[in-house]
């Protein structure tokens, strides 16, 4: 079934920012695949901040996504792979969205966005690591024209990670 995407938007994360994504990611089901336990606000307060760095230096960020009537429900984006293990040097796009807002096509709507906005800064191709029992982030990188490439260890949880890949230069 192929069904309109929604209209969604994407800023560069403000400090209150911060606050509304702890209370849109306070559920464990959002935080299943992220240790399983919501983030204490400083959390927040930091990876805001480093986005809003990442936007000023790099022209890319995970951006606050806001639906149609402007209500944060979210994050995706794009920002280079922090971890010493796993696809170092890379791009990664990612996404994060309210329990009340799955199944709808936001994430789907503002990933493309994410790679038009990335492509656009001269980003030559991204990565995605998705566990592999995160079958709803699968189904997006799919949706994304992302071919698997790699398995890595996750080197606390000792479970795969899988590495989805997309060269920009031959996406639509």
């Amino acid at each position: 079934m192929n069904r309109p995407l929604p209209a969604v938007r994407l800023r560069v994360p403000t400090h209150e920012d911060a606050v509304a994504w702890h209370r849109v990611f306070d559920d464990p089901e959002v935080m299943e695949f992220y240790g399983g336990r919501p983030a204490a606000l400083s959390v927040y307060e930091e990876l805001t901040a480093r986005q809003r760095r990442h936007d000023a230096e790099l022209g890319f960020c995970l951006w606050t996504l806001l639906d149609g009537t402007g209500e944060v429900i979210g994050f995706t984006g794009a920002q280079p792979w922090r971890p010493g293990w796993g696809p170092v040097g890379e791009t990664e796009i990612g996404w994060r969205l309210g329990r009340a807002h799955w199944g709808r096509g936001y994430v789907t709507a503002a990933a493309r966005e994410t790679l038009r906005r990335v492509r656009a800064a001269g980003v030559p191709g991204v990565v995605a690591m998705v566990r592999s029992d995160n079958e709803r982030s699968i189904a997006v990188t799919r949706r994304l024209g992302m071919e698997p490439a790699e398995t890595y260890t996750h080197p606390t949880l000792n479970e795969p990670a899988l590495c989805f890949r997309l060269n920009l230069s031959d996406a639509q």
